[in-house]
């Protein structure tokens, strides 16, 4: 930052000291969270439907629509997702029991099993990250980014993401 303000004094480069700081610990969160996925196979799309349909609770199932809208990607590429998810043995499609025509993603045991472990790999990662600050500080950082999130989260989703 010093460096920014001697070369462009003319600039207010306030937004850097959070923006650049944020940007660079979401690329080691990216790193802890392909290092907690790794030994498991899995990939962070993959956990994202996997912790979709778990959150979903029992019976751990959702139509292909509710899992676009949860992870904002198109129907081809949830098509696609659930296809090699299904071939790996974690979801089943199953047909929804009122009407036929509605096809539900289910989680498997093996798929509630693979995501039980990356989730309790990834918070042991996260954890780690965190651990500079104090339970207050991660509470009042939270409340934070949850304020600078809100604007984005009114928003609707623009196609696709990942």
């Amino acid at each position: 930052m010093a460096a920014w303000r001697r070369e462009r004094p003319d600039l207010d480069v306030e937004p850097l000291e959070v923006l650049s700081r944020l940007s660079r610990l979401a690329r080691h969160l990216e790193l802890a969270r392909r290092a907690a996925f790794a030994d498991l196979g899995l990939a962070q799309w993959q956990f994202d439907v996997l912790t979709a349909l778990r959150r979903a609770g029992p019976p751990y199932e959702m139509t292909p629509g509710e899992l676009m809208a949860e992870t904002l990607v198109s129907s081809g590429t949830m098509t696609h997702r659930v296809d090699h998810m299904e071939a790996a043995g974690w979801v089943s499609r199953q047909a929804h029991p009122a009407d036929g025509r509605v096809v539900r993603v289910r989680l498997t045991s093996a798929g509630r099993t693979a995501v039980d472990a990356a989730m309790s790999r990834l918070l042991e990662r996260e954890r780690t990250l965190l651990g500079a600050l104090a339970g207050a500080e991660r509470a009042a950082l939270a409340g934070l980014l949850r304020s600078l999130l809100e604007p984005f989260d009114d928003e609707p989703a623009a196609g696709g993401g990942g």
